[in-house]
């Protein structure tokens, strides 16, 4: 089950490298989101797939007893979804803002610092 997991992981990051090198906004978000939900799925599978041992410490034991369930991983994983989501929303009203104000959501025309048809300025003085 994760030798299943490790390559679903691979193919998400690759996706997510993939959009995030698109010179279109949305798929550069698209990218973000998925390149999030990749490094999720890498943390539940590195603290091990044991769903059947919760990870209680039976009373008298000081240490647990045999292989349990890391519960480390889930807070993280926890945490970094609700981290994700908020950042998700930032990106996607800054796409939407940046969209209303040039027309366009692609990189490259969207070079207001640099606007076409202007002579270049001095390189010397």
């Amino acid at each position: 089950m994760e030798a299943l997991f490790s390559i679903l992981i691979g193919f998400f990051f690759a996706a997510a490298v993939y959009l995030m090198l698109s010179k279109f906004l949305v798929r550069v978000l698209l990218g973000v989101v998925l390149l999030g939900n990749a490094v999720n799925l890498l943390l539940f599978t590195v603290g091990r797939l044991m769903r059947e041992v919760p990870p209680i410490i039976p009373d008298g034991a000081g240490a647990q007893i045999g292989l349990t369930a890391n519960p480390l991983p889930q807070a993280l994983i926890l945490t970094a979804i609700v981290i994700s989501f908020s950042f998700f929303a930032f990106l996607l009203v800054l796409v939407y803002r940046a969209y209303q104000d040039l027309g366009t959501d692609n990189g490259n025309e969207m070079r207001v610092a640099e606007p076409e048809g202007e002579p270049l300025p001095p390189t010397g003085y």
